[in-house]
C-alpha cells in the first residue's frame, strides 16, 4: 500500500470530487503535505486521518467552519474523533429509531382506521427523544431520597450549583442554589413553579463563563448526549467541583447483570455499544468511581428501578418514562413484555431469580461520579 495517496485517487476512495478536495485545500482545512515521486501534491497518512475526520462531520451535517473548529482542537486526538463521531451516529441512528417508532404507531393507527392529528405528524419530525417520552415524566420519575442523599452529599460545601441535562428537577438540592440547563422544551415545561431556574442549553456548549459554579451536577443523562466526553469537560470548566450519576455499560457492569436486558431485551446491548466506558467518564473529570446501591422499592422510575418489581415492567406508563423502551421500537417492547408476563405468570421469572427476592438493594451497575 502506498504511503501518499495522490489526490484522484483519495477523491476515488473517499467518494468525493477532486473539486471538493481542492476546495478544502485552498480554505487551509485539508492540505496534501506530500510529493509523489513524480512531484504532484499528494496526502501523507496523517492528512487521510484529518480528510477522513472532516468528511465524517461533513456527512453529519456540519458547516466547514464548525469542523474546523473540530479537528483543530488540541484537546481531541484521534480517538476521542473516534468517540465522538461514534457517538453522533448512536444519536443520529436513535433518533431515525424514534421516527421510525412514530410512524409505525401510525401506520397501526390507520390500519385500525384512526386518523392522526396535523400536530401529531409534525411532531414526530420535530421532536427530539425526550420530547417524545418527557410526558410521562411526572408519573414516574420522582426522587429516590436514598440516592438524592449520596448525590447531595457529594456536593459538598457547594452552594451554587449547575444541573446539567436537569430534566423536570428531580435531585436538585432544595437548599442550594440551583440552575439548570435542559435542552428539550418538553422537560422544561413540567418543571415545577418551585424548581430552579432552568436555560436551554447542552452539556457540550454550556453558556457560562470559567468557573462560574461551586459545582455542577448530572444525574442519569450523559447517556443522552451527543458527545459525553466534552459534556463533562463543560462541566469541569464551569465548576470546582463535579457530580455525575451514571452507569457502567460494560458487560458485567450492567448488561449481564440486570435481568431484563439479560433475558429479555437484548437489544439494549446495541444501544449502549460504542459508549466510553465509566472509567474513560471518570479520567476526563478525574473522578472517583462510587457504586451506587438501587433500593427494591426505588421511587424513581428508571430502567433498572422495579428489579425485585418486574410486574411494573408490564404498565405502559412505566415504560413510556424510560427512554430504552422508545429507544428499542415496539416490535422488541412488545416482545419483551409478552415473555415477561408469560414467565410472571408460569412462575418461571421467580425461578430464575429467586436469589433477588432477598434483597432490600441491588448492585445493578449504577455510579457515582465525583471529582
Amino acid at each position: 500500500m502506498a504511503e501518499h495517496l495522490t489526490v484522484g485517487r483519495v477523491a476515488e476512495l473517499a467518494g468525493v470530487s477532486v473539486r471538493t478536495l481542492h476546495h478544502y485545500d485552498e480554505i487551509g482545512l485539508v492540505q496534501p503535505s506530500a510529493r509523489t515521486s513524480a512531484g504532484y501534491r499528494a496526502y501523507a497518512p496523517a492528512d487521510v486521518e484529518r480528510l477522513r475526520e472532516v468528511l465524517a462531520y461533513r456527512r453529519l451535517g456540519f458547516g466547514l467552519r464548525e469542523i474546523a473548529d473540530l479537528v483543530d482542537d488540541p484537546a481531541t486526538d484521534a480517538v476521542a474523533h473516534l468517540h465522538r463521531l461514534r457517538g453522533l451516529l448512536l444519536e443520529q441512528r436513535d433518533r431515525a429509531g424514534a421516527m421510525v417508532t412514530a410512524i409505525d404507531r401510525e401506520l397501526e393507527a390507520r390500519a385500525r382506521g384512526l386518523g392522526t392529528t396535523p400536530e401529531e405528524q409534525l411532531t414526530m419530525f420535530g421532536a427530539q427523544l425526550y420530547d417524545s417520552i418527557g410526558a410521562a415524566y411526572p408519573a414516574t420519575r420522582r426522587t429516590e431520597p436514598r440516592i438524592a442523599a449520596r448525590v447531595w452529599e457529594a456536593l459538598g460545601d457547594a452552594r451554587t450549583v449547575l444541573n446539567v441535562g436537569a430534566g423536570t428537577g428531580s435531585y436538585e438540592p432544595a437548599d442550594r442554589e440551583v440552575t439548570a440547563v435542559e435542552p428539550s422544551a418538553v422537560m422544561r415545561a413540567q418543571r415545577g413553579p418551585d424548581a430552579a431556574p432552568c436555560v436551554a442549553g447542552s452539556a457540550e456548549s454550556l453558556p457560562f463563563d470559567d468557573q462560574s459554579f461551586d459545582a455542577a451536577m448530572a444525574f442519569s443523562t450523559v447517556h443522552h448526549w451527543r458527545d459525553p466526553i466534552a459534556g463533562l469537560r463543560e462541566m469541569r470548566r464551569v465548576a470546582r467541583r463535579v457530580v455525575v450519576f451514571t452507569h457502567d455499560a460494560s458487560d458485567t457492569g450492567w448488561r449481564n447483570r440486570f435481568w431484563l436486558s439479560r433475558d429479555y431485551l437484548p437489544e439494549v446491548a446495541g444501544l449502549v455499544a460504542g459508549r466510553p466506558p465509566v472509567e474513560d467518564l471518570a479520567a476526563t473529570i478525574g473522578a472517583r468511581i462510587e457504586p451506587v446501591l438501587i433500593p427494591w422499592d426505588c421511587a424513581d422510575g428508571f430502567f433498572e428501578a422495579y428489579w425485585r418489581r418486574p410486574e411494573v415492567y408490564l404498565d405502559e406508563s412505566a415504560r413510556r418514562a424510560v427512554s430504552i423502551w422508545t429507544r428499542v421500537g415496539p416490535e422488541a417492547e412488545q416482545r419483551a413484555v409478552s415473555r415477561l408476563r408469560a414467565d410472571l405468570d408460569s412462575g418461571r421469572w421467580a425461578d430464575r431469580n429467586r436469589e433477588l427476592l432477598s434483597l432490600d438493594a441491588a448492585e445493578l451497575g449504577l455510579r457515582l461520579l465525583v471529582a
